[in-house]
This record gives C-alpha cells, structure tokens and sequence, in this order.
C-alpha cells in the first residue's frame, strides 16, 4: 500500500517534466489548448499563455509611418522547427533516393546518347574516306539494280557525309 503515493509522485514529477515543453495557447472560441507544437499561424501573441524555455518570441518590427493594425493583422513568422520527426527523416531519404534514382537514369541516358554519337561518328568518317578515295562506289536503285555512283552523285555524297561529321564528331 506504500508503493501508491510513490508511483503517484513519480506519475507526477513525470507530467511536470513533460509540461515544461508544452505549448499553451487560446484558440479562436476562447478555450485553452496544450501541445508540444506551436500553435498554429495567425494565433495573436497575447493568447499564448506558455512557450517552452528554448522557444522564441516573434517580434515584429513596423516602420514608423505604417499603421500599426497592419503589423497586428500580418501572421506572425513561426522559429524554425525542432528535429524532423522521423515520417518526415524517412519522406526526405525516399525523396533522396528519388532523387539519385532520377539522376542515374539521366546519366545512364547521356552515356547512352554519347556511345551513339561516337558510333555515328566513326561510321561517318568511315564513309567520308571511302568516298573521297576514288573508288567506285555502287548504290541499289528503286529496281533494286546495282548503279555506280557518278561525280555528281559522289560529290552530293561527300558534302552530306561531310555534315553528318561536322555534327556527329564534336
């Protein structure tokens, strides 16, 4: 029966420590609110009856030609918030992954992209010797009969390879 008074005292001490991070505020009705947050924007300076130790006041500052119902309508600019709870810790390293998950693609992507143009390139300037060499060159026309290439055709040839050089070998 002794232990009673004990566990009440020690139940005690533990709501009182507890208490002292508590925020207490009137709400818009008039009634009291206890919390560990803040409470919410707009609430006036005058309804908060309790900040915790570390908390902050908020002051603002007006100039002395504005009117003072402007600073009193403006919401008051909360302190930065304590640690993150641990949802927002876990929201913010999925949003991470997300994140490197996206750039890795993009890079891959790029790579992708870069082999292509060093292939096309390489093809190019293949193509763009074996036509500046002289030799004759053939071509399948809409029959699907071989055709040499003429001058004409060869120098065509050469400038649009030339082209394709020009923007595939940067």
């Amino acid at each position: 029966m002794h232990c009673k008074p004990f566990f009440v005292a020690l139940i005690g001490l533990a709501l009182a420590a507890s208490a002292q991070a508590q925020w207490k505020w009137k709400d818009a009705k008039g009634n009291v609110q206890y919390s560990d947050r803040p409470p919410p924007s707009g609430t006036p300076d005058k309804d908060i009856l309790l900040r915790p130790a570390n908390a902050t006041r908020v002051i603002s500052v007006v100039p002395a030609g504005a009117a003072a119902s402007a600073a009193a309508s403006a919401p008051a600019a909360r302190p930065a918030a304590s640690a993150p709870t641990k949802a927002e810790q876990e929201a913010a390293a999925r949003q991470k992954q997300d994140q490197d998950k996206e750039a890795a693609k993009q890079k891959e992507e790029e790579r992708r992209l870069a082999e292509t143009r060093r292939e096309n390139c390489s093809r190019a300037q293949s193509q763009l010797r074996d036509l500046q060499s002289g030799i004759r060159i053939t071509r399948t026309n809409e029959a699907g009969e071989r055709v040499f290439m003429d001058d004409a055709q060869r120098q065509a040839e050469v400038e649009r390879t030339r082209n394709l050089v020009t923007n595939e070998c940067k």
